[in-house]
């Protein structure tokens, strides 16, 4: 098992990447720790020596800000404030979600500027380290005030309440504190509000959303790639000069992947008796690259999002300031989630178009890619479920950015939506990989039809990877077996690269 402190040092793609991938146990880094009670001590002394308001600290929340606490009540104002917050709703969240975001929560609060307890800090690294997974649902949070809902079902466990799922089986939060034989946290003032307010929900499912984005542009030119040999396409679209004229640095990785990819190849070299192809070969490029300059742009977004303090109020201690501002909107992940959805369904687009290319009898391809076509009808009906889903991408690729509603009368009065972007951007991801795999299954299944003629090393050893998850289809069978096996050989696949 691999060790990670948390610290204030940036996480990176590499190292989110490796922690979804690998078992890895957290443990708070002495800086941190420094950090964090650093911050409370002030705090406390604040609250101490002052008796001012100070929001969510002796008041109330959202439109009760006004609302004066007592001291001795700042506790349970804490207490109230995650439990009445919990009002999911909707399909519980991927355990690898809610771990991500205990990652991401816990990196927020060790920046030290939150005012949190270590033990409450340490207690959210106890769950990520014993795979401790609170049942978050799904629905609820708009992204204004952070992830309230989700963010309140996550912690609700701490204070021996709502319920995780623990060895694959779902228990009560009191039974899960038994088994390791844990008190639960008494969460002092501001402590709920920190544990509240913040992105972690939007940014768990952009961190998992992006790194599935990374690959769909890798497997997306490993497919088109295929796709342009089984086609008998041209190669002059992807020479070097014509992007160094335009020179859009997706567009040029793109055209240099292809190139890459088709190394050594006698078909991309032999004759063509056609002057030009269709828009969804020859323009590769232009559509892969683009996506890619977004892909990028949103990896930027989203990384710094998780580097960010997203609570309220934010506290600096050296500085003896508390204020209380607009940190956990979540406006820039909104924004970001809808381009990447946009940006990933036009992977999907362009790969079915080629898809109903390889399948329509042109270049000496039979129709439908089989033997007998009108006995067997073949590839007729994968090309109609790529259809069906980008069809469906594109109606998820209406923006919810653009939408706001009015909350917590009114206090709250114009939100993200971005909690509901994050949670459609990740069904845009994996449906495209849905799609890339029909084109993969079409694609290797033309390409025989090309022999005795050979595709690129590269592509003969990928082809024949895939051959041993997805055989050679001879005439008419039941195929919806080895469509679910071409998703499964992307999401497994380690494409590095090319």
């Amino acid at each position: 098992m691999k060790t990670h402190y948390i610290s204030p040092e940036p996480l990176t793609w590499e190292i989110i990447d490796e922690i979804v991938d690998t078992e890895t146990k957290l443990i708070l880094s002495d800086e941190s720790v420094a950090l964090i009670q650093k911050c409370r001590d002030y705090l406390d002394a604040k609250i101490e020596s002052e008796d001012k308001p100070i929001y969510g600290i002796n008041t109330g929340f959202g439109s009760l800000c006004n609302k004066s606490i007592p001291k001795n009540d700042l506790s349970q104002l804490q207490k109230n404030l995650v439990m009445s917050h919990a009002c999911g709703m909707g399909e519980k969240v991927e355990p690898q979600v809610v771990k991500l975001m205990l990652l991401f929560k816990i990196h927020a609060l060790s920046l030290g500027y939150s005012g949190v307890q270590v033990q409450t800090v340490q207690r959210l690294v106890d769950f990520y380290n014993e795979d401790i997974y609170p049942i978050v649902y799904e629905l609820g949070s708009l992204g204004a005030s952070g992830d309230l809902a989700p963010l309140a079902h996550l912690c609700l466990p701490m204070l021996g309440e709502g319920e995780v799922i623990y060895n694959n089986e779902r228990i009560w939060a009191t039974e899960m504190l038994e088994k390791f034989n844990w008190e639960p946290i008494t969460l002092q003032a501001k402590e709920g509000l920190a544990l509240l307010n913040g992105t972690q929900f939007m940014s768990a499912h952009g961190a998992l959303a992006t790194l599935k984005a990374f690959k769909l542009s890798k497997i997306s030119d490993i497919s088109g790639a295929i796709s342009l040999e089984a086609y008998d396409g041209r190669i002059e679209p992807f020479c070097g000069e014509i992007h160094r004229v335009r020179p859009h640095p997706g567009q040029i990785e793109t055209a240099k992947n292809i190139r890459r990819l088709l190394e050594g190849s006698e078909l991309i070299n032999q004759p063509k008796a056609h002057v030009q192809d269709p828009y969804s070969f020859r323009c590769i490029p232009q559509v892969h690259g683009a996506a890619k300059d977004t892909i990028n742009y949103v990896a930027s977004v989203v990384l710094r999002e998780i580097n960010s303090v997203t609570d309220n109020p934010t506290i600096f201690p050296d500085e003896d300031m508390i204020v209380s501002g607009g940190n956990f909107h979540g406006e820039p992940l909104a924004f970001a989630f809808d381009f990447l959805a946009i940006a990933l369904a036009e992977l999907g687009n362009i790969s079915e178009r080629r898809v109903y290319r390889l399948i329509s009898g042109q270049r000496g391809l039979p129709e439908f890619l089989v033997a007998n076509p009108g006995l067997n009808s073949g590839f007729m009906i994968p090309q109609y479920s790529a259809a069906s889903i980008v069809s469906q991408n594109k109606q998820l690729c209406t923006p919810s950015s653009v939408d706001s509603i009015t909350s917590s009368n009114e206090q709250e009065d114009h939100v993200s939506m971005g909690a509901n972007g994050a949670t459609k951007v990740m069904r845009v991801a994996f449906n495209v990989d849905r799609i890339i795999a029909i084109e993969l299954f079409v694609g290797a299944q033309a390409l025989e039809f090309r022999k005795p003629k050979k595709t690129s090393p590269y592509l003969q050893e990928f082809v024949k990877e895939f051959r041993q998850a997805v055989p050679f289809v001879e005439e008419d069978k039941i195929m919806y077996k080895e469509m679910k096996a071409a998703v499964k050989f992307i999401r497994d696949g380690r494409f590095g690269e090319n």
